[in-house]
């Protein structure tokens, strides 16, 4: 008995520094895993152009950063390799703003223009629950995109991949 109010002090204290460990806030983490997808693109700018998007992403886990790269195959072919920050919204889903080059040349323009150029990505990631599905979603805009015009060129894409 003569110990007991040390005992409850002791049991007291353990019992709220439990609960202040297990009460703690969640926080979003961005949604891990990178990806290899496809689906469609158009660009905008030089008329409406329609074509496909072959798009990778690889996440570094320890950051939100992540490289992408995507071709985008149309009247003619570009490579748009970026690096991007990830922003977590929830559990599944982030959104992102890259920044890259758009690697494009030939006669014929490709949905984002015609020479190599500055490009700005801003798009969402959803990773669908229980499965290695994603869905993507982007735009890119190109800046200095045309070689006679010089203007910006601006294309939309979106699709599914495979998570790995």
């Amino acid at each position: 008995m003569k110990y007991f109010p040390c005992w409850v002090s002791v049991v007291g204290a353990s019992l709220m520094l439990n609960l202040a460990i297990s009460n703690q806030a969640a926080q979003a983490q961005v949604a891990y895993g990178s990806y290899v997808g496809i689906g469609p693109t158009v660009g905008i700018t030089d008329g409406i152009q329609l074509g496909g998007v072959v798009a990778a992403r690889y996440k570094l886990l320890e950051a939100p950063i992540s490289f992408r790269a995507q071709a985008l195959i149309g009247q003619n072919t570009a490579i748009v390799p970026t690096v991007s920050y990830d922003l977590p919204l929830n559990w599944h889903t982030d959104a992102y703003l890259g920044a890259g080059l758009v690697l494009a040349g030939g006669g014929n323009s490709s949905p984002v223009g015609d020479k190599i150029s500055f490009a700005l990505q801003p798009g969402v990631d959803y990773v669908v629950p229980n499965s290695n599905t994603v869905i993507f979603g982007n735009a890119i805009i190109a800046f200095d995109a045309y070689r006679d015009s010089g203007g910006a060129a601006v294309s939309v894409q979106g699709g599914v991949g495979l998570r790995f």
